[in-house]
This record gives structure tokens, sequence and C-alpha cells, in this order.
């Protein structure tokens, strides 16, 4: 495949908040990896159409293999940092739309990491 498919430009963030004071989390996120990506439709099992139907929208992002790729995990959020908000959201600076990590799938493919991601979500 060429790089020409990768058209989207994606972050990936980590929640490096803390605990506070009163014990409440304080979320922080720190990016760990910037690349191009590409959109996969993601057919319509289950599990999409219940999203679909609860008015959430779920998409497979295919990204180069690499260190930092494979070391994404759930815990991560995806930024389309082509779309979205340039400034970020209140307090978080990051620029791009957010997106919520779901499944990693980092060994089907030894050239390629397929990421499917829920959202769009607003922190």
């Amino acid at each position: 495949m060429s790089a020409g498919r990768l058209r989207e430009a994606v972050a990936f963030d980590e929640d490096t908040g803390s605990i506070g004071s009163l014990g409440g989390r304080e979320t922080a996120w720190t990016e760990r990896h910037a690349c191009r990506g590409q959109w996969i439709y993601q057919r319509g099992d289950e599990a999409v159409q219940a999203a679909r139907l609860a008015g959430r929208s779920v998409h497979k992002i295919k990204i180069r293999s690499c260190d930092a790729s494979r070391a994404i995990t759930v815990g991560y959020r995806m930024r389309n940092t082509r779309r979205g908000l340039p400034d970020g959201v209140g307090t978080d600076t990051l620029p791009g739309s957010r997106w919520n990590v779901r499944e990693v799938d980092a060994i089907t493919d030894p050239m390629w990491v397929y990421i499917v991601v829920e959202g769009e979500v607003v922190s």
C-alpha cells in the first residue's frame, strides 16, 4: 500500500494525570505518537450497530507499525489533528477532534497497526 492513502494526520495521547490532594483524578493528556492514518469503513457487526444506535460513531484507523504505534493501548485517545478544534478544549490545548481508543491490533499485520476508535469526544 502506498502512503497516498494515509491522508489524515492523527496523534495518540496518553493520560498522564494524577490523583489530586482530595483523591479526585486530574486528567492531563500527553502526546506520545503522531503520524498519518487511513480511515477504514467499519462494517456493521453487532457492537458497531449498537454504538450507531446509541449515537456514537465507530471507525477503524490504519497506521504504520513502529515501536511507538505498537505501544498504543486502550487507555490512550486519538486526535484527528487535520480536523477539529485548532486550540483544543478548555485546559486541554492539544488541537484536533478527540476519539476514544477501543481496540488495538498490533499483531495481525507486521507492517500496520489497526486501531478501533469511538467518539467523537469533547474532553
